[in-house]
């Protein structure tokens, strides 16, 4: 199996289907982008053959909404470069995308993608969900960047 990035915690965990979903999401655009040669739609169909509420490493995940978890994937995937143009406006001067790390890009364009392409979701769930899937893998640092870059692409894009 492709490289595999687990939460540093378990509290995602228990979230509900559309959370497990947006964690999911979040680690598969990351083995995307660690991947020498990303395919989006194997990747999907793995997690949700094999990873998607399965038990790994002794840990029991909430089952994710599988549709909700291929729109984000496709759509965050698919769409890369033009949510980056939505983002790189938003970041501080000295900050570049080629900076960041994959797992924040990858939160980053989740995040970027369900605020320009998923009008039936409110903004402020998009934004709190995605912060919550940064705290499964970082400090406060790092969900407060998240948190204030995806603020900045709501308010240019809603």
């Amino acid at each position: 199996m492709a490289q595999h990035k687990q939460p540093r915690n378990n509290k995602n965990k228990q979230g509900g289907p559309r959370s497990a979903s947006r964690l999911a999401a979040v680690q598969a655009l990351y083995q995307l982008l660690s991947s020498d040669e990303p395919k989006i739609k194997m990747v999907i169909t793995e997690y949700q053959e094999y990873r998607l509420g399965a038990e790994i490493e002794g840990d029991q995940y909430v089952d994710a909404d599988p549709e909700l978890f291929a729109d984000i994937c496709e759509g965050a995937w698919e769409r890369g470069e033009e949510l980056d143009e939505f983002i790189k406006p938003n970041l501080n001067a000295d900050w570049t995308l080629d900076r960041i790390e994959r797992v924040i890009l990858a939160i980053l364009r989740a995040g970027t993608y369900e605020l320009v392409a998923r009008p039936d979701v409110p903004t402020p769930v998009i934004i709190n969900e995605y912060v919550d899937v940064c705290h499964a893998f970082y400090d406060r640092i790092e969900a407060s960047f998240v948190n204030g870059v995806l603020d900045k692409v709501a308010k240019a894009v809603r």
